[in-house]
């Protein structure tokens, strides 16, 4: 009979109970108060063996669908909250419908309490079962509410993305650019992350690689690894994984090579133009520094040192000419500046080595007495400047090339080994006062043709260096000019026809008796039309040895931080200096200010570099490929001769921007801020804020001439067709010549009457 009772016609039996039925049945033991999660799945247990095999299984509620979209990441296996019982529900009552569940027999679903008329020890186990199964869910559901952070960060990470995808706000980054991300990140934009080896260069010697790209080399390793080991909770890996399959809208990259750039839409922005080695190479800007009088009413000479390729014999010719025009002008100044020396008296160290360093001072070539030369060397000297005086003012053209006065091969040998004799020597000119008139004389001409004079200096000291190679490799200095022609020839490389020799500045300003450079920043939105962007604010780079002409080494000459830095700051420089041997654009205006010569940075200083960079974009105008949604940031480097003046040595490509000192790290950071700005904010704001640029140059438009249609009127007669036709003509015999005329017929039917179109007109109206 229990078994009849459990069967499954037990419901149908005993019939639908009253209210009065259910009260006296006893209710059962109290449960825990656990509220079950509908849509979280319970541990699957087996049911009692008394009742599995009579038993029919209820059908379990439908597991709710996710409403998330499925996604490339798996976010944590976390549900929401069950919803709270009904308000009076007492704790540890069934919930409405559990009877109900309950009737499809003893063997219902776990948790569900059993029916009255059960045997004891059936209920029992029943009971135990529904226990053992709402300690394990309520286990579940306290792992699951303790997941609910990343849940929460996982949905507003889904939010962001979505936003960003709408609105096209997706960057990726390749290369050490902490700053450009955080500042992105903070205007709502989501990065891809770039998963690529840099490529190399186009060249092997590094053309085409800015300088910033060797330190950010070192940093992509030590970036790649935190990545590798960085925690999937990041709520910004989060979203760089939701937007793998987007793409990026702006594109910031160490070097141009990174991504063909031939390949982007209108709608991606790169921070990088195409063909811009014209004057981001040193060999490009030498050459093409030459045609701004063809773009500009500027002497390049005037604010660029002259500068040669030594990849041509025609180059080569050019720089031993100059060398020795320079040895030659360089005679007379030693003559002019020791004009009162005695007869028969060594004369005086230059003006250069008095400066320097006497601990750095070099014992001279050799310990032989003093040599007097004769003044057959001025008189050569002059000679050479009065030709060289000839050729500026273009008196040289109405003069046959066989009448001009040049010195021969062996005079130019013996000139140029006393030049070194009297400069590098203890030589010395005999009697100098009475050459002195002549040659400044000479020497003012030249200076008032020549902007270059009072850099030449008295040493001829040329700068080597490789035409596309930054951060300062393998430049060297030297002043004997076959030592240079020496370097190049036995550099048997592919890129021996890339070496580039420029004249070095001799009388540069020196502060606290040490060298420095000016790096300077601007920004180029547009090629066409050419939009130039100024930054107020740069920084100076200082040597860390005195300067001195008489140690040509490089950490004297060479103020580059890639050098700089890898040396110790020698004993002899001043105290007064930092100790990472960098000053801000601001520091020097106070050092000036403090010398009297404050106006210097605005009036001559700043508005001098302005007009040295905007003339050598317009020269590179043409070569550039002007594409639209790109910009580029470049760092020009200037040196300031004893006047003040600014003089342009080179431009580089990607800059580095790592924070490698503290001037460095606030400027750096304020300079990318600031491109964003404008390159970003002004695209919809034109009114905005743009930190410290200004503009330098945009290049007005051009009117094009109005166009009006042509009034064109052809007339004539419409060729007709004879009327007639030709009558044979008999008894003619035709030579095998005429027999032959079957090509003409095909090359030109209509040269026949019988072959001619019926009735071709031509006629021409109106165009």
């Amino acid at each position: 009979m229990a078994r009849a009772a459990r069967g499954p016609g037990l419901r149908s039996a005993a019939g639908p109970r009253s209210p009065a039925d259910r009260s006296p049945e006893p209710s059962p033991p109290p449960r825990r108060d656990t509220p079950t999660c509908g849509s979280a799945r319970r541990p699957r247990r087996r049911r009692p063996r008394s009742s599995r095999s009579r038993a029919p299984r209820s059908t379990p509620p439908a597991r709710p669908r996710n409403p998330t979209p499925r996604t490339g990441l798996r976010p944590a296996r976390s549900r929401p909250p069950p919803p709270a019982p009904p308000l009076g529900t007492r704790r540890g009552a069934a919930r409405p419908g559990a009877g109900a569940r309950a009737g499809a027999g003893a063997g219902g679903r776990k948790g569900e309490l059993p029916e009255p008329g059960m045997e004891p020890g059936e209920r029992k186990r029943l009971l135990s079962a529904s226990w053992e199964g709402d300690w394990r869910e309520e286990n579940k559901l306290k792992r699951d509410v303790s997941s609910s952070p990343k849940l929460d960060r996982y949905k507003m990470a889904r939010q962001l993305t979505e936003k960003a995808i709408k609105d096209k706000k997706i960057f990726s980054i390749h290369g050490h650019y902490p700053v450009i991300r955080a500042l992105l990140r903070r205007k709502g934009w989501v990065e891809k992350k770039l998963h690529f080896l840099p490529k190399g260069s186009v060249n092997g010697d590094g053309e085409g690689e800015g300088e910033g790209a060797a330190e950010s080399k070192r940093t992509e390793g030590r970036e790649s690894q935190e990545v590798a080991f960085e925690e999937t909770d990041d709520i910004h890996d989060v979203m760089s994984r939701l937007v793998r399959n987007e793409i990026p809208y702006f594109l910031w990259t160490i070097k141009r090579d990174s991504i063909d750039y031939h390949s982007l839409s209108g709608e991606q922005m790169l921070n990088h133009y195409g063909k811009t080695a014209s004057f981001t190479t040193k060999i490009g800007l030498c050459l093409n520094m030459r045609n701004l009088p063809w773009y500009a009413q500027a002497n390049p000479d005037a604010f660029f040192p002259r500068c040669y390729g030594l990849g041509s014999d025609s180059e080569k010719q050019e720089f031993l000419d100059d060398f020795r025009r320079t040895a030659a002008a360089s005679i007379l100044k030693w003559v002019v500046s020791h004009q009162r020396c005695p007869r028969n008296q060594a004369p005086s160290r230059p003006k250069e080595a008095q400066d320097a360093d006497p601990g750095s001072q070099k014992a001279p070539e050799n310990n032989s007495k003093p040599v007097g030369l004769s003044g057959q060397l001025v008189d050569m000297a002059c000679q050479v400047c009065q030709a060289y005086l000839g050729q500026l003012e273009h008196e040289d053209i109405d003069v046959a090339k066989d009448a001009a006065k040049d010195l021969t091969e062996e005079q130019w040998k013996e000139l140029t080994q006393q030049y070194y004799a009297l400069i590098h020597g203890k030589a010395f000119i005999s009697n100098p006062r009475t050459h002195f008139s002549q040659c400044q004389a000479l020497l003012n001409k030249i200076s008032s043709v020549s902007p270059q004079t009072e850099i030449d200096g008295l040493r001829n000291v040329w700068i080597v260096k490789p035409a596309a190679k930054s951060r300062g490799r393998d430049i060297v200095c030297m002043n004997r000019v076959e030592e240079i022609l020496e370097l190049v020839a036995a550099d048997h490389l592919s890129a021996k026809d890339k070496w580039v020799v420029q004249k070095y500045i001799e009388t540069p300003l020196l502060i606290y008796d040490t060298k420095f450079d000016i790096r300077q920043w601007f920004l180029v939105t547009d090629w066409n039309p050419l939009t130039i962007w100024f930054y107020k604010e740069s920084y100076l780079r200082f040597s860390t040895r005195r300067f001195s002409l008489d140690d040509l080494d490089g950490a004297i000459h060479l103020c580059n931080n890639s050098i700089q830095k890898h040396l110790k700051v020698d004993k002899g420089r001043s105290p007064l200096l930092p100790y990472h041997s960098m000053w801000t654009s601001t520091r020097f205006q106070e050092y000036l200010q403090k010398r009297g010569r404050g106006s210097a940075w605005g009036s001559v200083i700043y508005p001098a570099m302005k007009q040295a960079i905007a003339h050598a974009m317009k020269v590179a105008q043409d070569h550039v490929e002007p594409r639209k949604s790109s910009f580029e940031l470049y760092g020009a480097d200037f040196i300031l001769g004893h006047d003040f003046k600014p003089w342009l040595i080179e431009i580089n490509s990607s800059p580095t921007m790592h924070a490698s000192t503290p001037v460095t790290a606030q400027l750096c950071a304020q300079v990318q801020e600031d491109t964003i700005k404008v390159v970003l904010d002004r695209k919809g704001d034109r009114s905005c804020d743009i930190g410290n640029f200004e503009l330098l140059w945009k290049q007005p438009a051009v009117d094009l001439p109005p166009v009006y249609g042509s009034d064109l009127c052809v007339e004539g007669v419409g060729v007709r067709k004879g009327k007639k036709q030709m009558p044979p003509i008999p008894h003619l015999r035709f030579s095998p010549a005429l027999l032959d005329a079957q090509p003409l017929k095909a090359r030109c039917p209509t040269a026949m009457p019988d072959l001619a179109p019926g009735h071709l007109k031509l006629k021409y109206g109106k165009v």
